[in-house]
């Protein structure tokens, strides 16, 4: 689904431990880290991660790591993952098995683009000055909205990407208020993003019954390592937790600006532990640079589909 933002995972490892070796995708991974927390054998090493499932080669869930060790992996401390990303983190953790996560986001993507459909929505990428106020331009936005006699407009803050820089997100009319009125709010930088709908926004509300009910029939444990929440940047406690957020995300703000700076808190003088963002692009380490910079100079980037297209040839 073009409208769902790319899935990624950042992953904090501790300081110690080096790149070396290579390990299975995270989906094998994950099967083996639930084996062994239940005290059961592992499953036989394979192409299982890759090829049985039949997912296609772009699913955003699928991770090949083959350039990182299973030392380096295993010596995991947190993930997290950007909007339906946190799917994807929420996999590696053994929280969610893979098969099960890969519905629960087919319906997700589904039920987010039929809710789409209904409003003429989107999303602005918008980069302001110190000096802008956005909840207040949204504001100007509804009532503009209003005055053209539409009736409960939606204009708010979606995503919190790094200080300085949002993305807001509701009807059409509004977004297109704010790109005009740019100077006004102080936005040094406007611009639309190849979306359909206004994720993360109220708009989205007819996506949540259905992903509710695939969540209630999906078997959700606790993460074997700390996974941070998009809804309020801190740790998920236990399975209904999960259930409970995963579900808030869908018409809540993503907030992974706080979330960088709940992972990465530390006392002064600590060393900052590696970290992996695995999926193509590299966004989230941008993101990470302008949050902390500190943390960036650890940053590595993994891209899962070119480690795939390399295994097969």
């Amino acid at each position: 689904m073009r409208a769902v933002q790319k899935a990624e995972l950042q992953v904090p490892l501790r300081p110690e431990e080096r790149d070396r070796g290579s390990c299975a995708s995270l989906a094998l991974l994950d099967r083996e880290l639930r084996s062994r927390a239940a005290g059961r054998p592992r499953p036989p090493r394979g192409r299982w991660g890759r090829g049985a499932l039949g997912v296609p080669r772009g699913s955003r869930l699928m991770f090949g790591l083959g350039s990182v060790s299973v030392q380096v992996v295993e010596s995991c401390v947190a993930a997290a993952g950007y909007s339906v990303g946190e799917f994807a983190a929420l996999v590696f953790a053994g929280a969610l098995g893979f098969a099960e996560a890969l519905y629960a986001v087919k319906v997700r993507a589904e039920a987010m683009q039929k809710a789409s459909e209904a409003v003429p929505s989107g999303m602005l990428s918008v980069i302001g000055r110190r000096e802008a106020n956005y909840k207040f331009a949204c504001l100007e936005a509804r009532k503009h909205c209003e005055s053209l006699g539409i009736e409960n407009p939606v204009c708010q803050i979606s995503n919190y990407l790094f200080p300085d820089s949002r993305v807001i997100a509701g009807h059409l009319q509004a977004l297109e208020f704010l790109q005009e009125n740019a100077r006004k709010y102080y936005f040094t930088r406007t611009k639309m993003l190849p979306v359909s709908g206004a994720f993360h926004t109220r708009l989205m509300e007819p996506a949540v019954e259905p992903l509710a009910e695939v969540l209630k029939s999906i078997e959700i444990q606790k993460p074997l390592v700390c996974v941070y929440s998009n809804v309020d940047g801190k740790k998920y406690m236990h399975s209904k937790h999960i259930q409970k957020l995963l579900v808030k995300q869908v018409v809540s703000p993503v907030l992974w600006e706080q979330t960088m700076h709940s992972v990465y808190e530390r006392k002064q003088g600590a060393e900052f532990p590696y970290t992996y963002e695995v999926g193509p692009g590299k966004q989230l380490g941008a993101i990470l640079k302008k949050c902390n910079l500190k943390a960036w100079k650890q940053y590595n980037h993994v891209d899962a589909l070119e480690d795939e297209e390399a295994a097969e040839t």
